[in-house]
């Protein structure tokens, strides 16, 4: 049962990461919000209905059965809907729009003007939901922080654990090396941050003091005892990402995408592999060639609709996922009910108050992707009005939230600071191994 929901989980997180996008991409802006907004209202309908349903009833059971099954046909229905419904990007702000469209549209009925098409109602829903998306990203960026955070105090648990209960250095030895390989792959990327071009004084300065603040406050972890090297490191690795997240897009720049064009015309036309390697590839890529059409097209088009989202979205998408994932489900299980609880349904039964908050946020974990990604979608959204260059794309655009990136470094090591100080000395089984 679990391998089934895990494939169809999968295959709900592939539909909503591509379909998205392309209905911003062919669409507009509109056109995207309006998709993703459906989507939101649905999966809120959805989790509500299952939250307020007895756990063994039948009415759940069914509702949950068709609802579910039914999505596979909503989720197209809506974007097919979106596309035809809103396929024009407005280039006025909204308030514009609502007095010169609905003000001055003669409307035949009071309710075509007000439920019409580009009515009250539907300029008003997009609006509010697109100044909600933009006003939320800063939650959206201290959330992060705050779930990394407790992965990552999760993560020092559970690395204690382990080492306590053991009767060899096993774990200790593993756990250096793997705070050792982060440490080493963290200071890789922060070497890259060093040589941007786009690295000021001040910015120079700002990392300077952040990774000072990150090396001591691991150091003083490890030495107090109230921390341990995988906590120390994964603190220092997430400040490094965070870092990099604020200077760069993922996406080479002009010049080193010059320089490496020059280097590969440099390079001698030798075969990157051995003859007998070679010839397996050429080989396998003939036996692709005979793809049915059918197949090919699919793959073609999962590649172009990749190619409409840019880098540091997938890759903040993936993060937050995860982190979001692991405080939700994993966290509470190791705190309260051990491994087992993993793959247990949240409650809302627990004594914790903050168990109950997770649980709550993991019943309606679909309208939470949904916002989340479209808000990092708009972060990117350009419209450009240049000569014969006009249209919208997904791919450009300058991210911001730089100061609320800032400030979710500086409040993440203050609270990790903050928890150091009150935690007690490693007694009772809290420490790192010492005998």
């Amino acid at each position: 049962m679990w391998l089934i929901n895990a494939f169809t989980g999968a295959i709900f997180l592939l539909s909503i990461v591509l379909s998205i996008p392309i209905a911003f991409d062919v669409g507009g802006r509109d056109a995207g919000l309006a998709y993703s907004l459906a989507l939101f209202l649905f999966y809120v309908f959805y989790s509500t209905s299952k939250l307020l349903t007895p756990e063994r009833s039948r009415v759940r059971w069914f509702g949950q059965k068709v609802i579910g099954w039914s999505q596979w046909v909503i989720i197209p229905g809506l974007l097919i809907w979106a596309l035809g419904r809103f396929s024009v990007d407005s280039g006025t702000d909204w308030v514009a729009r609502t007095v010169s469209e609905v003000v001055a549209k003669k409307a035949t009925s009071w309710a075509e003007w007000f439920f019409g098409h580009e009515g009250v109602l539907e300029t008003l829903a997009l609006r509010a939901w697109d100044s909600s998306l933009s006003y939320s990203s800063p939650i959206f960026q201290l959330l992060e922080g705050f779930c990394s955070l407790l992965v990552i105090q999760a993560a020092g648990q559970i690395t204690r654990w382990l080492v306590n209960r053991g009767r060899s250095d096993f774990w200790v030895l593993a756990f250096l090396v793997f705070s050792g390989s982060i440490i080493s792959s963290a200071l890789y990327f922060l070497w890259r941050v060093a040589h941007f071009p786009q690295i000021n004084n001040l910015d120079a300065t700002l990392i300077g003091v952040t990774m000072t603040c990150a090396f001591f406050l691991g150091a003083f972890g490890i030495g107090s005892g109230r921390g341990n090297p995988v906590e120390s490191s994964l603190l220092f690795a997430y400040i490094v990402l965070c870092v990099y997240q604020i200077f760069t897009d993922y996406q080479p720049s002009a010049e080193a995408a010059a320089a490496a064009e020059a280097a590969a015309a440099a390079q001698p036309d030798f075969p990157p592999l051995p003859p007998i390697i070679m010839a397996s590839y050429s080989t396998l890529l003939h036996m692709l060639s005979s793809v049915p059409t059918a197949v090919s097209s699919s793959f073609q088009f999962l590649y172009a609709a990749f190619q409409t989202i840019t880098p540091s979205v997938l890759i903040s998408l993936t993060y937050r996922i995860i982190v979001f994932y692991c405080a939700t489900r994993i966290i509470p299980a190791v705190r309260e009910l051990g491994a087992r609880a993993i793959i247990e349904e949240p409650s809302f039964d627990e004594n914790d108050g903050a168990n109950k908050l997770l649980g709550f946020l993991s019943w309606f974990s679909p309208s939470m992707l949904i916002a989340v990604y479209t808000s990092l979608l708009l972060q990117h959204f350009t419209v450009s009005n240049n000569g014969d260059d006009v249209g919208w794309t997904l791919r450009a655009g300058d991210a911001g939230g730089n100061p609320w990136r800032w400030i979710n470094i500086a409040a993440t090591m203050g609270l990790y600071a903050i928890e150091l100080y009150l935690g007690g000395d490693g007694d009772g089984g809290a420490h790192w191994k010492t005998d």
